[in-house]
């Protein structure tokens, strides 16, 4: 069976792939693009040093654009990635049996609640996988023992939602307003096996 995997590049959407793959499921990783900035790439790197197959997943600009009307409104990015999210997660159940990303237990963006959930697989008729069932020091225990990861500071590297959302907003309002809606904070990319 065909399952998509949202991926980052990072540990738990690399982790969520490396399980469905071992459970004989044929995996795929899709990394969504606005067509904003090239945010995808260090996913595409991190999916290719696990040997895995990866594709750009084209959304609509206008999804993004939405989405940052949404965060300029509430001041803060959780509705807005959480939208953004969730129209990604519809675009892929469209199209595979198997939908997976890597949201965990403790994760509060992006995070489908267990209504949204229910309600995706009974309309897409999907199954859809996510650690929620695990928590950060679970995740990062078993991160470690598999791969090689580099910890960066949360920029323009990375391909999670947030990247083209901070390159729009920077274009559209400002450095300093997309700074203040994320603050400093760090993230890790898988770079290969251990």
């Amino acid at each position: 069976m065909k399952a998509c995997v949202l991926y980052s590049g990072g540990k738990d959407s690399s982790l969520v792939s490396v399980l469905l793959k071992k459970l004989g499921y044929d995996v795929e990783l899709l990394t969504a693009h606005f067509s904003v900035f090239d945010s995808w790439i260090s996913a595409k790197e991190s999916a290719e040093s696990l040997g895995f197959k990866h594709n750009i997943l084209k959304m609509e600009k206008k999804i993004l654009e939405d989405a940052i009307l949404l965060i300029l409104k509430d001041g803060f990015p959780n509705n807005g990635i959480n939208y953004i999210h969730k129209k990604t997660i519809e675009t892929v159940a469209e199209k595979y049996d198997v939908v997976a990303d890597g949201t965990r237990r403790d994760d509060r963006v992006p995070k489908l609640d267990i209504n949204e959930i229910r309600s995706l697989e009974d309309k897409y008729m999907v199954e859809y996988v996510t650690l929620q069932g695990f928590g950060h020091r679970t995740i990062n225990h078993l991160a470690e023992n598999l791969f090689q990861i580099k910890k960066e500071e949360s920029s323009v590297k990375n391909s999670d939602y947030e990247t083209e959302i901070r390159f729009l907003i920077k274009e559209r309002e400002s450095e300093e307003i997309a700074n203040s809606l994320f603050p400093k904070h760090f993230q890790t990319r898988v770079v290969g096996w251990k």
